[in-house]
């Protein structure tokens, strides 16, 4: 069976780091919180990092703190892809502001940067943009959209953890989660940086923001005992943060095996009922997504072959039941994208044999 991840593969050799936390006898708010912090930050090419407990509160947090400062209100409006995980809409909604979803670019599957400037309106304040699969989503005519119009980036860098933006020359830029005024990063154990549970973070240069989401996710308090605000309990513990660390150091050599694993796919389809979506930005493959009008069909002809696949995500969030009233409203490309999309095993505890097993296998299909 070729796994579509295998988890006890590749955290074996960081169960050390999980050993040293256990026996330091400190697993909250310590030092091995303040190091990975530091050490993400400037893996990121920010200022600051503050750890949360996952990456749907480090996205409500920047929003709430948003909020908290003035530049947002109940009410405001967020332009958002409409394809994406449902975290990206739930923090949102929590925060009494309104998503309002933008569809993607079917060659890319990021959020379409022609699209967004009819989307503002007088009550627009931020763009979230979602680094999907593990591709960068980030242009430069976003980055322009939201200087005239003076709206925030915020990136949900969830799936893209060391991802490059390009530059106008074709050369790498800066990473994602330091594109936009901030961002919101998940290390759930699946992700190309995970933990060995929940845990998250958020990256910011805004010296103002990052205090407030640091005391907003300590109950609301940045002095012991002393709440300023109302807040709630959301900090990355000791345990995660020690093992995220010792990941951290492996995450390039990492992601530069997914691209090599990516490219033999790449190479190697040729089955004309099978598309790879691809463009010119970089990407970690934290999903390898190909796209099939019979995708039920090739995803029970894979199994029967011993390829486990994924779907991501076989119902988009405006057809959710939590979102009824959305449900009447038409995104032609997103739904095309949730009906044909199929996950292909892509990740460093594959072999080159077993990825030439499965492009094999697409193309006899």
């Amino acid at each position: 069976m070729i796994k579509y991840l295998d988890l006890k593969r590749i955290n074996e050799p960081y169960v050390h780091a999980a050993d040293k936390v256990l026996q330091s006898g400190w697993y909250l708010r310590g030092d091995a919180t303040q190091r990975f912090e530091q050490h993400y930050a400037e893996y990121t090419g920010t200022k600051h990092c503050v750890g949360c407990a996952n990456g749907l509160d480090a996205l409500t947090l920047i929003l709430r703190a948003y909020k908290e400062l003035g530049v947002m209100k109940d009410g405001d409006e967020v332009i958002v892809p409409a394809n994406t995980y449902i975290a990206s809409m739930l923090a949102i909604t929590e925060n009494r502001l309104t998503p309002v979803l933008v569809e993607p670019d079917i060659n890319t599957l990021q959020i379409d940067d022609t699209l967004i400037e009819q989307a503002i309106t007088s009550r627009t304040r931020a763009i979230m943009i979602v680094h999907l699969y593990g591709r960068c989503a980030y242009t430069d005519r976003i980055g322009d959209i939201c200087a005239l119009y003076g709206l925030k980036l915020i990136e949900d860098n969830a799936q893209a953890h060391g991802c490059r933006a390009t530059a106008p020359d074709g050369s790498p830029s800066g990473k994602t989660g330091s594109l936009g005024d901030a961002a919101a990063h998940s290390f759930y154990p699946t992700k190309n940086l995970g933990a060995f549970g929940d845990a998250g973070a958020m990256t910011t240069n805004d010296d103002e923001l990052a205090a407030l989401i640091r005391a907003l996710g300590n109950y609301g308090s940045d002095r012991h005992y002393v709440f300023d605000h109302i807040g709630r309990n959301s900090r990355i513990d000791e345990l995660q943060a020690a093992i995220l660390d010792a990941k951290l150091r492996d995450l390039d050599v990492q992601n530069q095996r997914r691209k090599e694993l990516a490219a033999i796919y790449i190479n190697k389809l040729k089955n004309p009922a099978i598309t790879i979506p691809q463009s010119d930005r970089d990407s970690v493959w934290h999903i390898f997504p190909v796209l099939c009008e019979r995708r039920d069909e090739l995803q029970q002809y894979l199994l029967e072959h011993s390829v486990q696949t994924e779907i991501h995500y076989p119902i988009p969030p405006h057809k959710q039941k939590c979102y009824s009233k959305w449900n009447s409203l038409s995104f032609p490309i997103t739904e095309r994208i949730h009906a044909q999309e199929l996950s292909l095993p892509c990740n460093p505890s594959m072999t080159n044999e077993e990825a030439n097993q499965v492009a094999d296998l697409l193309n006899a299909f």
